[in-house]
């Protein structure tokens, strides 16, 4: 009988520790059949095109370069759809890490960078581990509104430089400074890098008017991309600055490398020291992921394992930064496009990041005549977007004390 009673014990002790990783993936392929891999396939190639645009964007606005963009949207995308816990989740860089990763990048450069997005990876693994994707989702939401609301307005604010072709080299961290350092500036004003975001803007705006399938951000960039070869090349118009000017593309797939660690600095030193970046990553891409994983719930009626996904998000992060990449998480817009264009399945997502990649080996040459004017047109609608300034509006009708936490985390 004490045999028996120690035996049960085990078995309670080890259901009680087991890790609760179930990748969707592999059940859904269970009962896959030709036709959910037509629509998967179909959501894929065109949440591939999609993320183009944005992955650009983001990898620039972040301080690294669009080559990071993409390379994170590739990698992060693919393992987030393989390892995740939602059937529609698509993974990649998003708009909300962009203030953290330009700030860590100041203040510890690159290898910084790397470093702390492998050890939030680490942390959402460990959240997920210890089952604690539940207690996430329990975040009030006032404070995820006035959080969104305050990134929206932080990522609009880092656009006026390249929107209005100001041509500030070291533009202030700081917000206030940002914006005094701004209006110092407004008579560089290029008008012809304005015009150009203000054309890609429009375009982006009438774009869903007239066709839903269309993303008018890649509409954007192809019309502003010839529009801007034109005016170079005939006009002799060489005041609108381009990704060319600024980053040099490689060619051909990107390798293994270790972070490079200043001299003096070692591993550990640069880990304590960005350390509370890390968990800021980490806590950021956990909540971003687990609430766009939830949308998605609604809209598909269906039921996403939030701890798998917690760990499916933190392998990406802590293999990508090897290869150049920058944090990722599940990213609420490109989800949303995949479950409107059919996606069933992960495969989607698979499908989108292997879209990405023949993108990235055989279409980069080009994307040096992409002029930054509309890339910032395109961060400045996402920031827009982002921002859900009538459910702001909404919630300041509310309770005071949940006034106070939205303006107070805003």
């Amino acid at each position: 009988m004490a045999e028996t009673n120690t035996v049960n014990t085990k078995a309670e002790k080890s259901r009680k520790f087991s890790i609760d990783f179930k990748p969707r993936l592999f059940s859904t392929l269970r009962n896959y059949n030709k036709q959910m891999f037509a629509k998967d396939a179909m959501a894929g190639v065109i949440v591939g095109i999609v993320a183009i645009p944005l992955a650009i964007a983001f990898g620039i606005a972040s301080g690294v370069g669009p080559t990071e963009g993409l390379v994170t949207a590739i990698m992060a995308g693919f393992i987030i759809s393989a390892l995740g816990g939602s059937k529609v989740q698509i993974g990649g860089p998003t708009g909300a890490f962009i203030v953290i990763i330009y700030g860590i990048i100041q203040q510890f450069g690159l290898a910084g960078l790397a470093i702390a997005t492998v050890l939030a990876g680490l942390m959402q693994i460990v959240m997920g581990v210890f089952k604690l994707g539940s207690i996430i989702k329990f975040m009030p939401y006032p404070i995820i509104v006035g959080f969104t609301g305050g990134i929206a307005i932080t990522i609009f604010s880092t656009q006026m430089n390249d929107l209005f072709g100001l041509g500030i080299e070291n533009v202030p961290a700081n917000f206030i400074d940002k914006w005094a350092c701004y209006f110092q500036n407004l008579s560089n004003i290029n008008w012809w890098a304005l015009l150009i975001g203000v054309l890609s803007i429009l375009i982006i705006v009438v774009t869903p008017r007239i066709s839903k399938k269309i993303p008018g951000s890649l509409l954007a960039i192809i019309i502003m991309t010839a529009l801007t070869w034109v005016l170079k090349k005939y006009a002799g118009i060489d005041s609108i600055k381009t990704i060319g000017d600024l980053y040099e593309l490689p060619s051909g797939l990107p390798s293994f490398r270790m972070p490079a660690l200043a001299e003096g600095e070692t591993f550990f030193s640069t880990a304590q020291a960005v350390l509370p970046s890390a968990f800021t990553i980490a806590m950021l891409g956990a909540i971003e992921s687990l609430l766009s994983a939830m949308v998605a719930d609604g809209v598909i009626s269906d039921r996403h394992n939030s701890n798998t996904e917690l760990i499916g998000n933190g392998i990406a992060n802590v293999v990508v930064p090897f290869f150049g990449g920058i944090p990722a998480t599940g990213a609420l817009a490109r989800t949303m496009a995949n479950i409107n264009n059919g996606g069933k399945s992960p495969v989607a997502g698979i499908v989108h990041a292997i879209v990405l990649l023949l993108i990235f080996l055989f279409l980069m040459p080009y994307a040096v005549y992409i002029p930054l004017g509309c890339l910032a047109a395109i961060l400045v609608m996402v920031a827009y977007n982002m921002s859900e300034w009538r459910t702001f509006k909404y919630l300041l009708k509310g309770n005071k004390m949940d006034v106070s936490v939205l303006l107070i985390t805003f």
